[in-house]
């Protein structure tokens, strides 16, 4: 516990954290409210719970920033030296901070989620965006648990590359175009798709579009293509971002820091 309050504080004397904080939930409440208030009020194209979660990929990138900058940071004002001096067992330090890392990444994502599903009950008070199923639930409440294991995954990522811009670049750029891109690979690009994280993290939260009313054109992201149930896709997520921080967490044993 002593190591958590002790990673809690480093991260919040900091600016960066409040920044990203802020700047992820507007964008994902901002892209709410830019989609619902361009929907019908009712109809085929009135908005669905799944449209109001339409922005949680891009704050889902801010929150990865904010992850990597929690330790490319203490690399590059060597302070990392000191926390290993202070705790000799650098598994224990580097998973307290990626746990840390990732509550904070939870509660962002949840606020954001709810509100963002708030903001389009306010714009649209007539559309069907009552959670009344399980598939709206996760839609909803699933991103703060995308959101704290892409944290993870940035921790990680952080750990292996200990720059800011190396760390921060690789991961958007993978996050928001690779997978995608991958889908262009003449034969076997959608099978490779399938499995890629985010697009496993995707279906985690969308399913099957029950929570889309039948996915019309204007009810958010595609679905995604992964063949993994909603509970599985979870798991496997998690088990990425896990595989990746002991990953890291072995080679940051093996060198100096």
């Amino acid at each position: 516990m002593t190591l958590l309050a002790v990673e809690r504080m480093k991260l919040f004397t900091t600016r960066s954290p409040w920044w990203c904080a802020l700047v992820a939930l507007a964008v994902t409440i901002g892209f709410s409210a830019l989609v619902v208030g361009e929907a019908a009020d009712s109809g085929p194209f009135a908005p669905t719970v799944a449209s109001t979660q339409f922005g949680y990929s891009f704050g889902m990138a801010v929150i990865m920033v904010l992850a990597a900058l929690a330790v490319t940071t203490e690399y590059r004002f060597g302070t990392i030296r000191t926390t290993f001096q202070a705790v000799p067992n650098r598994t224990a330090a580097l998973v307290a901070k990626a746990t840390v890392v990732a509550l904070v990444a939870l509660v962002i994502g949840e606020l954001s989620a709810f509100g963002s599903w708030g903001i389009a009950n306010l714009l649209k008070p007539n559309a069907p965006l009552a959670l009344d199923s399980g598939a709206d639930w996760i839609n909803v409440a699933g991103v703060g648990a995308v959101y704290a294991l892409a944290a993870v995954i940035a921790v990680a990522v952080g750990i292996l590359l200990r720059h800011s811009a190396g760390a921060i670049a690789l991961l958007l750029i993978y996050a928001l175009a690779v997978e995608n891109l991958v889908r262009l690979i003449p034969g076997i690009g959608d099978d490779i798709y399938q499995w890629l994280p985010f697009n496993v993290a995707n279906k985690f939260l969308t399913g099957d579009g029950a929570s889309d009313l039948g996915r019309n054109a204007e009810a958010g992201a595609p679905l995604s293509n992964a063949v993994l149930s909603q509970g599985w896709s979870l798991a496997y997520f998690a088990a990425v971002a896990v595989a990746l921080l002991a990953i890291a967490i072995g080679v940051a044993r093996k060198r100096d820091a």
